[in-house]
């Protein structure tokens, strides 16, 4: 039986009576000088048994913790899985003073993890979520035990100067279709315009998937600050060699394409770089069970 907890209590018990919670309200440790004030995200905690070890699962920009539920189940054998929403993404607000850089959620996320008491975790990270995963690991090494990282942002040589022209077209058609994207998504139509961009194999995704990700990004109030906040930046420090790492691309991945955003020689030289066929952008929605297995193989190597 999966338990899941409601995590962050003082996350949960602070937005209900109108006030947010930020590190502010927490003791600052050294590695995290530096930085403005930066809220404990909403997360949750999926568990079926006790003692195993923890893996935080961190989405992609206009995404949320839901584009997870499909593996999460296959996961709790062997450990307990926590999923997080990044700010203005799925149950995290986006307060005012929040940074929206890469570095300053990596901040985030671990300053969750600490509150709730996990001091050391596996992550698994899809598109920014894996651009996060590399900085936690560059900022706090004692505190990764693995990394996943599907489809990364950040490992691009010339960093974006300008939000890609579909960005805008694609948070307007969620928003403005959020009340009839429920009947829309039970036709084949409606799931290509939405999804064929994102897949090869988009006509394999079932109705839940596609109404769960149209969803979010109708609801992410995130998405342009992440997208602004990323601009003019790439990943390319160091990570220790004894953190174990795997990066997973699609060869169809058509939101970061092999030509301008996988580029390998600013990835840690120490990772397994595999690329996935007939797949995009989204590896654990197009072969799920390949990324469990992935997973499963990445976190081994450490323990």
């Amino acid at each position: 039986v999966e338990v899941v907890e409601p995590s962050n209590w003082k996350y949960h018990l602070l937005h209900a009576s109108g006030h947010s919670y930020s590190i502010d309200n927490m003791a600052k440790s050294d590695w995290c000088k530096g930085f403005s004030p930066q809220v404990i995200l909403n997360s949750k905690i999926h568990r079926r048994h006790t003692g195993k070890e923890v893996l935080v699962l961190i989405h992609g920009m206009g995404s949320s913790s839901s584009a997870w539920k499909g593996i999460i189940g296959f996961l709790l054998e062997s450990f307990t899985v926590i999923t997080v929403d990044l700010p203005g993404h799925g149950d995290t607000k986006l307060e005012p003073h929040q940074e929206m850089h890469p570095e300053a959620l990596a901040y985030s996320v671990i300053e969750t993890l600490l509150a709730e008491g996990f001091e050391r975790f596996h992550v698994g990270g899809n598109s920014l979520g894996g651009w996060i995963a590399f900085e936690i690991a560059a900022m706090k090494p004692d505190a990764i035990l693995s990394i996943t990282a599907l489809a990364p942002a950040g490992l691009w040589l010339v960093p974006f100067q300008v939000r890609y022209p579909g960005t805008a077209v694609a948070r307007m058609m969620a928003s403005s279709l959020t009340l009839v994207s429920p009947f829309l998504l039970r036709y084949e139509w409606a799931r290509k315009i939405g999804f064929s961009d994102v897949s090869p194999r988009w006509k394999e995704y079932s109705y839940e998937l596609c109404l769960d990700a149209t969803n979010a990004m109708a609801k992410a109030v995130g998405y342009y600050p992440a997208w602004d906040a990323l601009l003019k930046k790439r990943f390319d420090k160091p990570i220790s060699d004894t953190i174990p790492i795997t990066i997973v691309f699609g060869d169809s991945d058509k939101t970061l394409p092999k030509e301008t955003c996988q580029e390998r020689s600013l990835a840690p030289a120490h990772a397994q770089w595999m690329i996935y066929e007939n797949c995009g952008h989204a590896p654990m929605w197009d072969d799920p069970t390949r990324v469990v297995q992935q997973i499963f193989s990445t976190t081994k190597t450490r323990r």
